[in-house]
Parts: structure tokens; sequence; C-alpha cells
């Protein structure tokens, strides 16, 4: 864990979830709050607490929610609304007061239920900040039979990137299991940002430099943007409402798509 603070990772998700035995519970809530008071600086610092039926999630959150360094909630396995508002209640009654206000939830979609009821969800709270979809458990849950090309998994994933755009919240693609295969890694981020994806899970550092460049504008990204922008403004001042661009016809959305990759390399220091 205290590796994992000096790296490059844009955020970390510390977890009391499956990844701990269940009589290290305690004990990993405990190393966890030590490790959030000892790191005020660094990526920002998630915690995936244990899913509301298991009766573990309320002490996950009285512990960790103690911490002022604590920047988000993962919550696994959410079925209904009422799972993002049982946290919601727990961050009100339990947060530091220096986060309180601050504090953001990601939700985990892991279930046919969950799709079926992703807009009740996607909808739930105005703490809610993205919506991550979970391979694994939601092929476990349903049945499917995970393959190379990820077919079977792009009904859920598009229903998880609609959902998320259409309440203004980041979506999560799933993790690529294969960590020491960058060419997979590659293909399944090209894919994930042509779905509208705006950022993927990871489980190695080793997966942090291909992900970020996948999921920052490049310079032709940037270039282009700019170019659709300058060339909008001189429509405006010629009166003019859709235009041509390099044999494109560019009218509203096209501008709206730019600004937003503009916005994008900014907040990523790509452009001034």
């Amino acid at each position: 864990m205290r590796k994992a603070l000096q790296s490059d990772a844009d955020a970390l998700c510390f977890d009391l979830e499956d990844s701990v035995a269940v009589d290290r519970k305690r004990a990993a809530r405990e190393t966890v709050l030590l490790t959030l008071n000892a790191a005020p600086q660094g990526p920002e610092k998630l915690v995936r607490i244990n899913s509301r039926p298991t009766g573990l999630a309320e002490e996950d959150l009285e512990i960790v929610l103690g911490s002022a360094n604590l920047d988000g909630i993962v919550i696994p396995k959410v079925n209904s609304a009422q799972d993002v508002l049982f946290v919601e209640s727990m961050i009100e009654k339990h947060a530091h007061p220096d986060i309180k206000a601050s504090l953001r939830v990601v939700a985990s979609i892991e279930s046919a239920k969950a799709i079926m009821d992703i807009r009740e969800i996607a909808s739930s709270s105005l703490r809610l900040d993205s919506l991550l979809f979970a391979a694994e458990d939601f092929c476990a849950d349903t049945g499917i039979r995970r393959t190379a090309d990820r077919r079977e998994l792009y009904h859920a994933r598009s229903a998880v990137v609609l959902a998320a755009k259409a309440y203004s919240l980041s979506a999560i693609d799933l993790v690529c299991i294969h960590y020491q295969d960058l060419d997979v890694l590659r293909e399944e981020c090209e894919e994930g940002r042509n779905m509208g994806f705006d950022s993927k899970q990871i489980i190695h550092p080793a997966q942090i430099e291909t992900v970020q460049k996948a999921y920052s504008p490049s310079e032709q990204d940037i270039a282009k943007a700019r170019s659709i922008l300058d060339q909008y403004e001189v429509s405006v001042k010629e009166g003019k409402g859709a235009y041509g661009l390099n044999g494109e016809m560019m009218d509203a959305p096209m501008i709206l798509q730019a600004q937003r990759v503009l916005a994008k390399a900014k907040l990523f220091n790509l452009t001034s």
C-alpha cells in the first residue's frame, strides 16, 4: 500500500472486500485507516467497502470515514438505489468534517439486476460520481462466458456508459485481467474509449502508462479540436452555421466534442 501511494496512478482503491479474508476484515480496516492518515498527498484515495448484504459495510464505513484524507467510497455489488443511499446516510453521520462536503461515491455495476435498474441507481444521489463496470462479477452473476473479443459484454458496458452520460457521471471500464499483455490492454482501452468510457480500472502498475495514454487526448486529437474551433470562429463571423473542414461537415455536435477534447487536455495539463 505504501508503494502504491508513490505510483503514477490517478487514483488508488484500497480494498476491504473480495481480496480480504473474512477473519482479516477488522485488521484490514485498521490498516487502511492508518495508510490514509499517513498519506495526505499523492493519488486520489478511495476505499472499496464490503457490500451491504454482508453486514460488514457499516463497520467498514464507521472506520474509514474517520480519515480526512479519503476522497471516495467504491460500493460493490450495487443492485438498487438503496445501496447508494445507505452509503450516503453513513457519510452524513460519520464522515470527517473536512471531507464530508466533497466525498464522492462510485457505484460498481456487477449484476443483471443492476443493469435493469441502472437508471434509478445513476440518479440516486448527488454524491454519486461514477459508474464502474465489474466484468468478472457480472459474468459470475449472469452465467455469461467471457471471450477474448468481449462481444458478450457489449450490451452491459453500453448500458453503463449511457446511464453515466445521461446523469453527468463518469464511466469506468472493466479490468484487463491479462495484466502482462499490453497489446490486449491497448485493444481494450481503444474499444472502451470508442464506447464512451472515461477511464479504466487496472490491477497492476505495469498497466498505468498504457491506460493513461489511451484515455488522454493525443496531439492529433488536440490539433483537430483546435482547428474545428478556429474555423468555427471564422464561420460565425461570416454568419454561417455548418461548415466544412478537410472534407468533413462540422456543426454543433462536432463543436461540442472539440470543446470537450480541449477541456480534457487542459485537465491533464496537455495544453494551456
